[in-house]
């Protein structure tokens, strides 16, 4: 019904950068159109998943945690359905799973960083140093 993948990790040295995308699909992407909150979020070894980004359905509105902010940029093509988010100056301490979520927002302007119902199984990044 509400199906999310993301793609684009991989292993990429220290300093370096890496684009993840989320794909949104299924009838209950294609029976609410607009609204979607959608959140970048993620989870090292041995730690809890933390939110790292958010961007709201008009694209307008988007949020970062403080540990990446001014590092990642988060963007949204709604005619794709698709959501990136561009990793730069990358550290060996933001290896982890990264995993994109999505909420339905009664406005096209509004993100949330948490609360989110649906998500994606997670793309492994992984930083050398």
């Amino acid at each position: 019904q509400a199906q999310l993948v993301e793609s684009g990790g991989g292993l990429v040295q220290a300093g370096g950068s890496l684009r993840i995308s989320c794909a949104a699909s299924g009838r209950t992407f294609s029976t609410y159109t607009t609204g979607w909150s959608t959140g970048w979020f993620r989870q090292a070894p041995g730690k809890e998943r933390e939110f790292v980004a958010a961007i709201s359905w008009s694209g307008g509105s988007t949020g970062y945690a403080d540990s990446v902010k001014g590092q990642f940029t988060i963007s949204r093509d709604n005619t794709k359905n698709t959501v990136a988010l561009l990793m730069n100056s990358l550290k060996p301490e933001d290896t982890a799973v990264y995993y994109c979520a999505a909420r339905w927002s009664p406005s096209d302007r509004t993100y949330y960083i948490e609360g989110y119902n649906y998500w994606g199984q997670g793309t492994q990044v992984t930083v050398s140093s």
